[in-house]
Parts: structure tokens; sequence; C-alpha cells
């Protein structure tokens, strides 16, 4: 415990008690002429207040040197033994303010400094007393101004010597004891307050550990803590919402808000909504509860976590286990539709060249035979979605991929005089090992998409890299209608073509392909403003020291 505080309220206290006391006695003096010695109080009142300005001097070395308090204790109990020698010895009125030095040393010094000081105290009493009975003939008339004539037996002094003794030392031991109680208790009490700082820090270092979000409101829905998952799923920081309504932060659906009321029944509360932050669409699975305290509802509690990735691992999981179903059934469709159609087209070839055939029968016939090529070529295009092979692995230039497929679009029925193409790749080219023919069909696919989405003219770019961590970007992007958010996740479903021609499954093989080599595909799209679909493929190790070369 550091002396400095006590010991600066001792000084304070040490001459505010001098003061009054003092001060009291030169009142008795002024009214009573001749009834006590002005001059020796003056003499105390000064000596009290230099003394009280050299402690307050001394008070920072007091900490490391603890005799400079025995010392201000020891000279407290010789000023109150002049004051009380001055005020008449064994007859004065103010033995007991030994006490205060006695009190003081307890509280500074515990119960063994508060018997040492009762022990002074006690000594210079009896010493004062002795000299009024047995020193100089005069010294009870001229230092005490008491006539021996006038004081008590020697018999009572000694008991009042005695029984003031008695007293100091009792004060000391009980003064001593309630100090250390009180220091023990404040030990307890500080001990006390650093667990239970330690144990609130740990729980607040445990919720912002968290990766679920955590909001608690009070009784009337205003955000009182947020942590750091929130912060991190919503974008908003604890200064931003603290004090809003909670349902205007999260965005909570109303009827999701109207079944937390506070005087609703308790029972759990779940959803799954759409929350935008920074520009992007997340989903968030959302459980509510009351927070129940031993006083009643305090409020409510609010966890969510961001499912936007879990959500389409769901949905991609639904497409592959719809390929499975798909790929059983390939077989049996190429068998049973594609071969029947072949023999019925190459039949009607030979009716058409070996019959005599009028005009109208002829335009017939070459619809027959255009509707047979254009289902063979939707049953082929099933197939390759269905059940995708690498029919031969090579070492191709993705620079070079691109480029042919540009060429090949700017040669294209839909492309026009509005339409643009450039292609970003690294000049020197870039490697990668995979089956070309499925290569050029992904970014075939996408290119003929982003051209379709540009009706009106637009540029459109191809572009190929390696990111940070290794992995092959090729990256289509249109400024062409763009895709609406919620139609995003339905896009790579087959036949969920958005296009008057084609067959609705050039997303859905792409998706497959993409699958096939392990890569992921993100589509970031603003409607009116066109898409960007960028495949992620992963780069094998022996080919990625030349690729990033080349990226370089």
């Amino acid at each position: 415990m550091t002396l400095r505080r006590p010991l600066a309220s001792l000084i304070t206290v040490r001459a505010v008690i001098s003061t009054l006391m003092l001060g009291s006695a030169t009142l008795v003096q002024l009214r009573s002429p001749g009834a006590l010695l002005v001059d020796p109080f003056f003499f105390l009142i000064g000596l009290t207040y230099a003394l009280t300005a050299i402690w307050a001097l001394t008070l920072k070395y007091a900490e490391s040197h603890r005799w400079i308090v025995n010392l201000q204790l020891a000279i407290d109990t010789v000023i109150v033994t002049a004051f009380i020698g001055l005020t008449g010895g064994v007859t004065s009125y103010f033995s007991s303010l030994y006490v205060l030095p006695v009190i003081a040393a307890s509280t500074l010094l515990l119960r063994q400094g508060g018997i040492a000081v009762a022990s002074l105290g006690a000594v210079l009493y009896a010493a004062v007393v002795s000299l009024q009975y047995w020193g100089p003939a005069t010294a009870g008339e001229e230092w005490f101004r008491v006539e021996k004539s006038v004081l008590p037996l020697v018999r009572v002094a000694g008991y009042t010597v005695a029984i003031n003794a008695f007293g100091f030392i009792a004060v000391a031991i009980l003064s001593g004891s309630l100090a250390e109680r009180l220091r023990r208790a404040d030990k307890s009490l500080a001990e006390a307050s650093d667990e239970i700082a330690n144990l609130q820090a740990l729980n607040e270092h445990i919720i912002d550990s968290l990766v679920s979000g955590l909001v608690t409101t009070d009784y009337h829905g205003r955000i009182v803590s947020f942590n750091r998952g929130a912060e991190l799923i919503t974008g908003y920081g604890p200064e931003e919402v603290m004090g809003q309504q909670v349902q205007e932060v999260l965005r909570l659906p109303a009827a999701f808000t109207a079944s937390m009321q506070m005087d609703r029944p308790e029972r759990a509360n779940h959803i799954e909504y759409r929350f935008t932050a920074g520009g992007q669409d997340l989903e968030l699975a959302l459980s509510a509860s009351h927070l129940e305290t031993p006083k009643g509802r305090a409020g409510l509690i609010f966890s969510f976590q961001d499912v936007t990735d879990i959500k389409r691992l769901e949905r991609e999981s639904q497409i592959q286990q719809r390929l499975a179903a798909l790929g059983e059934m390939a077989a049996g469709i190429a068998h049973e539709i594609r071969n029947p159609l072949a023999s019925m087209s190459g039949s009607i070839q030979v009716l058409r060249q070996e019959l005599p055939l009028s005009d109208e029968q002829a335009q017939l016939m070459d619809i027959v035979l255009r509707e047979s090529e254009r289902l063979n070529s939707t049953i082929r295009s099933f197939l390759a979605y269905a059940r995708p092979q690498r029919l031969g692995v090579s070492r191709l230039d993705l620079r070079r991929v691109l480029e042919d497929t540009a060429l090949l679009l700017r040669n294209s029925t839909e492309f026009c005089e509005s339409h643009r193409i450039d292609v970003d790749a690294p000049a020197a080219g870039l490697w990668y090992e995979a089956d070309e023919g499925q290569l050029r069909q992904i970014v075939w696919n996408l290119a003929s998409n982003g051209l379709k989405a540009m009706p009106s003219g637009g540029t459109l770019w191809l572009r190929v890299s390696v990111d940070a961590d290794g992995d092959v970007v090729l990256a289509v992007q249109d400024e062409g209608v763009g895709i609406a958010s919620d139609q995003l996740d339905g896009i790579f479903q087959p036949f969920h073509g958005a296009f008057e021609k084609g067959s609705g499954l050039g997303l859905a093989i792409v998706h497959r392909l993409v699958s096939e080599y392990s890569g992921e595909i993100q589509i970031t799209s603003q409607p009116g403003k066109g898409t960007t679909v960028a495949v992620r493929l992963p780069l094998k190790a022996a080919d990625q020291e030349p690729a990033l070369a080349a990226a370089g």
C-alpha cells in the first residue's frame, strides 16, 4: 500500500486540528487574560505550521524513507505533550489528544506502529506528571502554571496516568486491528476487482473472437453491444450503431421484428434473409431470443452468420446431384434417341435425292433435316453437359485460345459494327495443361453469351492472368444488360437460357467443365451495366514457374 495519499491526508488533518485546538486556547486567553500563557501557544502554532510545510516538502520521499513517517508521528506526540503541559499537566483536560497520533500511526503503520506511538505518549505523559510532583519547586508555577498545593494526591495522579496509558494502548490495539482489517479488505477488494476485470476482459475477448455476429439490445431495442464478428459481417463500426434500433441496423423484416416484442412468450426465432453490405449481397442466418436476467427480460440478443458460401455450396451440391442423375440417363439417351434420329435423317436424305418432289415437298424435307440436325445438336450439348470427359490433356497457350475465340466472334453473325472485342493476356503467353477442346468451349460459351448480352453494342473483354495464389483466372467482361441479383443463383441450371437462340446449356456446360478441373466461377453483375464472369482454375505445380514468369 502506498503511504503518500494517507500521509498527505494526515498533514492536512494535523494542520486543521492544531489550528482549532491552539486557536481555541488562544481565544480562552484573550477572554480571560492570565488564564493561559500566550507566547508558548503562538510558538506551538508557528511550530506546527512550519513542520506542516516541511512534511509537505518531504512527502515525495516518505515512501522510500519510512523514518520520515516515524519522525512525524514522534514529533506530533511531543507537541501534544507540550500542549498538555501548558494546559495543566495532570490536571489538563486535553490528555485525550494523545489518541490522535496513535490513530494516525495505526492507520499508517498498522498495530505495531500504533502501540509504539501509544507507548511513547504514555512515557511522555508520565514524565510531565512526575516533573509536576518531583521537579523543582517552582516548576509547577513557572512551567505548568499550577501550584503544587492544588495538585491531586500522588496515588490519584498515578491512577490517572495508568488509566490514560491503558487507554492509549487500547486505542492503539483497536485502531491497529481495524486498520489491518481494512487493509486486508482493500487488498481482497482489489484482488476481486482484478479478477472481475480479467473475467470481463476474457468474456470480451471470447465474444470478439466469435466468427458469428453477436448483438444485444436494451429493453427498447437499442443496441448496447456489437462484437467484432458483427462488425466484419455488416461493415458497421460499434461507434456507428450504439444506441440505434437493431431492426434498422440489421434491416430485419417487419414480420420478424414484430415476433420479437418483449411481451411475447419466449420462443426460438430464426430467419434467413438477404443483407447488403459494402455493395455485396449476403445471405444471413439469424437467431434471436430474449435476454433473460434475474430481474426479468432486459432486452434482446441476436446471433447471426454469413451463410453466403454455405448456400452457394448447397446449390452446387444440388446441381451435382442433378448432374449425377443426368449422367446415368446420358447413355440411354444416346442410344434411344440419337441413333434412331441419325437413321431417320439419313433415310430422309435418300428419299429426297431419289424421289421426284414438288417444291413444297422439298421444303418440308429440308425442314425435317434441319430440325433433325438441331435436335442432334441439342442432344450433343446435353451429353457434353451431363458426361464431359477429358479427351486429351495437352499443353496449350491460353492467350492463343482467347485470340482465336475473339477472331471467331468478330466473324460471327452476332457481331456488328457497334461491338468491340479486346484481349488482355501476357505478351509471352500463359501456358496451361488441359483438354484444349474443353478450354475453348469454356471461353467460347462465356464470350458468346457476353456478346449476346450486348444487342446494342459495347466492348467485350477477354482476360487471362495468374493471381497471387498461383491460380489461372479467365475473365469475360461485357457491357450488356446485366443479371438481376435474384437470378444469379439459377444461371447454371440446365435449360436456363436467357436468349432466344441456344439450348440453355451453355453456362451449365461451363460449370460442369470448371468443376471437373476443381475450379470455381465468380460472377459480378449490375443490371444495365454489364457482367463479369471469372473462372479460377488451379495451376499445376509443374506449370507455375513458366506461367508466373509470363504473367510478370
